[in-house]
C-alpha cells in the first residue's frame, strides 16, 4: 500500500509542468536542454549541446545536414533554455531583445478607392506622371495610363466606353492636373481592348486547368499466361 502511494505521489500533471518553450520537441528533451544548462564544466556543456543539436536532427533527418537548417537548431537550442545556456555555437547567439523586437508596421494601400475597377496601381501610375517634367514622355505615359484605365474599365463594364468617360476619371483623380479633353488624342479601340481581355482571360483559364489536369495517362496493362490461354 505504501508502494502505491508513492508511486502516485510522484505522478507529474500537465496543470503543474512549467509550460514548454518549443512544444513540437516535447518535454523530454526539455529537461535534458535544462540538465546541459546545469553542468558546470564548459567542455562536456559543449559536447552536450552537440549531442542537443543532433537529437533535434534526428527528428528531421532530410534536413540534419543543410547548413541553414543547423543555424536554425542553434537558435531554437538557446531559445529553449531560456537563454541560459553558455557554450561555443558555430553561429551567432541570438539575445531576447532581438526576438523579442515586433516588425514595423505596413503601409497598406487604400481601401475604398473611387473607382475600385481601376484598382490602386493606377493612383500609382498618375503621381508618378504628374512628378515628370512636360514633354513627349509625360505624355505617352499618360496616354499609356488612359489605355489601360479604359481596358480595366471594360474588364468589369462588358459594354463600350467612351473616351470622355475616361478622361473625366482620370481629371478626377490627379486632381485636375492631367487634363486629356484639352487634347486631340484618342485612345485604343473598346473592340481591341476586350479582344487583349479576353484573351487573358483564356490563358489564365488554360493555366489552371492545365495544372489541375494530369497529363500523364496509366494504361492498365494486362498481363496474359501463355499457359493458361486457351486455343479456339
Amino acid at each position: 500500500m505504501e508502494v502505491k502511494t508513492e508511486a502516485v505521489s510522484q505522478l507529474e500533471y500537465n496543470s503543474i509542468r512549467e509550460q514548454l518553450i518549443i512544444p513540437e520537441y516535447g518535454r523530454h528533451l526539455q529537461k535534458l536542454i535544462d540538465q546541459v544548462t546545469e553542468i558546470e564544466n564548459r567542455e562536456e556543456r559543449n559536447k552536450a549541446a552537440k549531442y542537443v543539436i543532433s537529437v533535434m536532427g534526428s527528428l528531421n533527418p532530410h534536413l540534419r545536414d543543410v547548413p541553414d537548417f543547423q543555424h536554425k537548431l542553434w537558435d531554437q537550442l538557446f531559445i529553449m533554455s531560456d537563454f541560459r545556456l553558455e557554450v561555443d555555437s558555430p553561429y551567432p547567439i541570438p539575445s531576447r531583445e532581438v526576438l523579442n523586437q515586433r516588425p514595423e508596421i505596413l503601409k497598406y494601400p487604400q481601401n475604398f478607392p473611387k473607382y475600385r475597377f481601376y484598382g490602386n496601381n493606377i493612383t500609382y501610375m498618375i503621381d508618378v506622371a504628374m512628378k515628370w517634367e512636360e514633354g513627349d514622355l509625360k505624355s505617352a505615359l499618360i496616354l499609356v495610363i488612359a489605355n489601360h484605365m479604359k481596358k480595366c474599365y471594360l474588364s468589369w463594364n462588358k459594354e463600350t466606353v467612351e473616351d470622355e468617360v475616361i478622361f473625366q476619371h482620370l481629371l478626377e483623380l490627379s486632381n485636375g492636373k492631367i487634363d486629356l479633353f484639352k487634347s486631340n488624342e484618342e485612345l485604343s479601340n473598346s473592340h481591341n481592348l476586350m479582344k487583349v481581355n479576353k484573351k487573358m482571360s483564356n490563358k489564365s483559364q488554360f493555366n489552371t486547368n492545365s495544372k489541375n489536369s494530369n497529363p500523364k495517362i496509366h494504361k492498365k496493362k494486362t498481363n496474359i499466361n501463355p499457359k493458361n490461354h486457351k486455343r479456339n
